[in-house]
């Protein structure tokens, strides 16, 4: 019990060594840095904000980063050379060139020339989900921060105003308590509006890079079955291939 004390000590001096800015509590430890002393003086509010900002600013690196390696694994020469397979009629060489590839694009390409003997337009329909899935992911708890930011700030400036109020009615006209719940409102009204303005314009950015994604989705797959109802117009027995030689050269290309 003797060394708990002990262990405590420092931190009880600490918050002794504490003053009150514009009527509201604000540690030793804090005085002097701006961020800290407004975090204090925006009242209880700023707890549930400040967990937003956090929420925001890591989905945000989060989405930063998947976007910086999907930009990085597009290969749109390996969809031309799959195209060009295609036009030529070989189908099973068109899928061995999308079979290691990271490129979404390349991916459902792929995934409906798996199963161009079943459902082709099924499979990439799927896989186009899929690709929209992991792009879009996250995306909802952005919009979630964008309304929850400005209602968090809404209810600190009710609960500044309150306590201005309560001050003024506890111990008359005291400038320091009045302003000091203003303060409060304000700050935390300040701060819900920068988070969802912030996450506002990454929501944007990223909502715009995920129709893009969609747009390029879809006309892969229409392309893909598009080349495939022409060769099946031509050739009504899709498991006909050509020689290993044209095979092997767009394996090779790989």
């Amino acid at each position: 019990m003797v060394s708990f004390l002990v262990k405590l000590a420092p931190f009880v001096a600490a918050a002794g060594d504490s003053q009150t800015i514009v009527g509201r509590f604000v540690p030793g430890w804090a005085k002097g840095n701006f961020l800290m002393e407004w975090f204090f003086k925006g009242g209880i509010v700023m707890y549930p904000i400040v967990a937003v900002l956090i929420v925001a600013i890591a989905v945000i690196l989060e989405r930063t980063l998947f976007w910086i390696i999907e930009g990085a694994r597009r290969d749109p020469n390996r969809l031309d050379q799959m195209y060009a397979a295609l036009e030529q009629g070989n189908i099973t060489a068109s899928a061995n060139l999308g079979r290691t590839s990271k490129d979404p694009l390349v991916r459902t390409a792929w995934n409906g020339l798996n199963h161009v003997h079943t459902s082709i337009e099924g499979a990439l329909e799927v896989a186009r989900g899929a690709e929209l899935q992991r792009a879009g992911r996250f995306m909802s708890v952005m919009d979630t921060t964008i309304t929850l930011a400005p209602l968090l700030g809404l209810l600190g400036t009710v609960t500044g105003i309150m306590s201005a109020f309560n001050a003024v009615n506890e111990g008359g006209l005291s400038p320091a308590a009045v302003s000091g719940g203003i303060g409060e409102a304000l700050i935390a009204t300040a701060c819900g509006l920068g988070i969802a303005i912030f996450t506002l314009i990454f929501f944007n950015f990223y909502n715009s890079k995920l129709v893009k994604l969609q747009f390029e989705l879809e006309s892969t797959c229409h392309n893909v079955l598009i080349m495939i109802n022409s060769l099946r117009l031509k050739n009504a027995n899709l498991d006909t291939i050509q020689d290993a030689r044209e095979q092997s050269q767009f394996a090779s290309s790989n």
